[in-house]
């Protein structure tokens, strides 16, 4: 085939995916039902905006940037500049941050921006244990950051499975960190930042704050915020942001002077390279979104639905680590029911409901079976259900966690969960743009 024939199939294949590659095009089909389909209840996921969803596959993903906003390697980035910059001033005004960087491609890649400006491979890090609800990232000894770093760990109390910080404080002498981090991906209640600064005041330590599931709730004002607190910041954006899958790191007032172009330099060229500028804008735009009234009812609505379905789950003899939830996620002790996480991992998604099996502070089980699931309420809330449908939910998976289900059981728990998905639909039709989808009061009525 000449050049000029293949430019004329590529100009008449258009952007057509069903006619490029139909493989493909099948397979996301698939997904796309799936979702609609099912009960998104992993803590970790949600659904983005239709604004989003056409930032995140825009033609911007043409274009290659390196650098910063008026410090570029390539020419042709005046406009990129000038994304770039409503991205930071709209990240700066919502968290109330002095610095805002954009650029990392997930929230791990911004914890390591920060470690790669203040620490030095073999120094100590102190984080939170990876099965007391901590995040790969932070220390996993498998991971880059265990490879390169000293990396001792906090755990939660015995008798409350909350953090103490009393504790936390002793041991942060003991081995003398230099960066300790705050944060976790699956603590179900309040982290005080201020006390971790405290800590890292006490030692001499930086002090990292790793809001990537709660930086939503913070946002809204519906959890207390790091910011002026923290040396550093990080989030992801995917999951109470309701963004692109990407990441941000955050200065406050105090840290900004010092560290605003050490931070910035470690993440370009320290940590990655050219810019994701599809995703700058997908995370403009989820900052917009974020900034409305309808973001805060969303989020008080998350916290209600997670609130509500904890309360209901405990009523219903399931025990929940630390007896309830504060913020979008809870863990459900499965010892007593007589089953594994990953066994009601498998039961649920059976029924198209979708949990994830996790460790429990203290577990006896090894990571690929566990005790416990993770549920966060992010995703359904997103979707429109409410309070009554959190009555439903844990009914549900009362039906298929409390005893071996039957046949019977297995058929009427999937009619529901379709149901459920009928009432509130998936992406076909909840993107109205008008917020008022999470303030509809709930239409489903608890089937006996």
């Amino acid at each position: 085939m000449s050049f000029s024939q293949d430019k004329t199939q590529l100009e008449n294949s258009g952007s057509s995916l069903d006619s490029i590659d139909p493989e493909v095009f099948e397979i996301i089909n698939r997904e796309h039902q799936r979702q609609k389909e099912n009960i998104e209840l992993i803590a970790s996921a949600n659904f983005v905006s239709r604004a989003v969803l056409e930032a995140t596959g825009s033609i911007l993903t043409n274009k290659v940037a390196e650098g910063y906003p008026g410090r570029r390697y390539f020419s042709g980035c005046e406009n990129i500049d000038e994304l770039e910059n409503l991205a930071i001033a709209r990240a700066k005004e919502l968290f109330g941050a002095a610095h805002a960087n954009l650029e990392p491609y997930t929230g791990s890649q911004a914890n390591h921006a920060v470690y790669l400006t203040v620490l030095k491979p073999g120094d100590r890090i102190l984080g939170m244990d990876l099965g007391h609800g901590g995040h790969l990232s932070h220390g996993a000894r498998f991971t880059m950051t265990g490879k390169h770093y000293d990396c001792h760990f906090y755990q939660v109390a015995p008798d409350t499975e909350r953090l103490d910080y009393d504790q936390i404080l002793a041991q942060a002498k003991d081995i003398r960190p230099k960066l300790i981090i705050a944060g976790a991906s699956s603590y179900p209640r309040i982290i005080d930042f201020q006390r971790f600064r405290e800590i890292a005041d006490e030692v001499g330590a930086y002090l990292l704050a790793d809001i990537a599931h709660i930086s939503g709730l913070v946002a809204a004002g519906l959890h207390p915020s790091p910011v002026p607190h923290a040396h550093f910041v990080t989030t992801s954006t995917q999951k109470t942001m309701r963004g692109p899958r990407s990441g941000i790191i955050l200065l406050g007032e105090h840290s900004a002077p010092e560290f605003a172009r050490k931070i910035d330099s470690a993440v370009f060229p320290g940590v990655q390279g050219a810019v994701h500028v599809h995703a700058i804008a997908a995370k403009a735009v989820m900052l917009k979104e974020a900034m409305s009234p309808s973001f805060v009812a969303y989020q008080r609505q998350n916290l209600e639905n997670s609130r509500i379905l904890a309360e209901d789950l405990m009523a219903r003899g399931f025990r929940l680590v630390s007896g309830g939830t504060d913020n979008h996620l809870m863990l459900l002790d499965l010892t007593e029911k007589g089953i594994t996480g990953k066994e009601a991992e498998d039961r649920l998604a059976s029924v198209r409901i979708t949990v994830n099996k996790n460790l429990l502070p203290y577990d006896s089980q090894k990571p690929s079976v566990c005790s416990g699931i993770r549920i966060g309420t992010s995703a359904t809330t997103t979707r429109g259900l409410g309070s009554k449908e959190m009555h439903c939910l844990a009914d549900l998976i009362d039906k298929m966690l409390s005893s071996e289900p039957t046949v019977n059981i297995i058929t009427k728990v999937r009619d529901e969960v379709s149901r459920l998905c009928r009432l509130y639909p998936h992406i076909d039709s909840i993107y109205d743009h008008n917020g008022d989808r999470f303030a509809l009061e709930s239409q489903y009525q608890l089937q006996s």
